[in-house]
């Protein structure tokens, strides 16, 4: 595990995917570009459209707040006394990463679904994990697998991923298809560095995307990585581009190669 402090700016330009950057400006240039124009046609007497698009960033500050109220009251807060293991990787995560605070972290009902997120709402930052998601490190006995997915969420906390201000600055762009979920691919890569960084013996708990929770185990990692050299095409580049996470061979290879950053393009 490296430890390093929140103000060590050039560690966490390391685990920056090199491309995010680049593409967070886009983003924000298409939302501003996109918001400067409803507010001229605003101004110049037309109605409807544009005054929807000038609300879109006060629509992204009730989503938060309405997502946050969400886990509160409906998931299981992770704590000292409600599963502490889970709660002390939260902990050590938060502080590996540089957090100045630990965010609260909740487990979610899943209904078969594995995912987890993170976000925020004011001041707060929070990791949600669906129930199908967090049994691989409990019922099904793999404490490094969830400990990499709990530094994956908590990665994206410290690369600023959750701010409103960023989440607003992007929140038109992120509607067009292939400019906001290529931001979204690269936000991914870095999220995942930040999880290596963190717990590395954990990554190839990744198979789950692939396999579910249940198959995972059986499943060889290394084969579907090298499926990115293989696997190629234009309906694979047309999948990829449209997601807003990188497809499992190409994100599977990135782990696997860490002398290369992962591919979002």
């Amino acid at each position: 595990m490296t430890l390093w402090g929140w103000g060590d700016r050039r560690r966490r330009r390391a685990l920056r995917h090199p491309q995010e950057n680049l593409l967070l400006w886009i983003c924000v240039a298409v939302t501003g570009l996109t918001l400067v124009g409803a507010l001229n046609r605003a101004i110049a007497g037309e109605s409807g459209q544009p005054l929807l698009l000038l609300g879109v960033p006060l629509l992204v500050f009730f989503v938060r707040g309405q997502m946050y109220a969400r886990q509160r009251v409906n998931g299981v807060r992770v704590s000292e006394r409600q599963f502490p293991e889970a709660y002390r990787m939260v902990v050590d995560a938060a502080r590996a990463l540089g957090l100045p605070e630990t965010p609260d972290a909740y487990v979610v009902l899943g209904n078969g679904q594995i995912n987890a997120f993170a976000s925020g709402h004011g001041f707060r930052r929070y990791v949600a994990i669906n129930s199908d998601l967090f049994e691989i490190g409990d019922r099904l006995a793999d404490p490094d697998a969830l400990r990499f997915v709990i530094a994956h969420e908590v990665g994206h906390i410290a690369a600023g991923h959750t701010s409103f201000w960023r989440q607003a600055a992007v929140s038109i762009a992120n509607v067009i298809p292939g400019i906001g979920s290529s931001l979204g691919r690269a936000q991914e890569y870095t999220a995942d560095n930040h999880a290596y960084e963190f717990c590395p013996e954990g990554a190839r708990g990744l198979r789950v995307l692939a396999a579910g929770k249940y198959l995972y185990d059986q499943v060889d990692f290394d084969e579907i990585a090298a499926r990115a050299q293989t696997d190629q095409g234009f309906f694979v580049m047309l999948v990829n581009v449209l997601s807003t996470h990188p497809v499992n061979t190409w994100r599977f290879a990135a782990i696997r190669d860490r002398g290369r950053p992962g591919r979002v393009f």
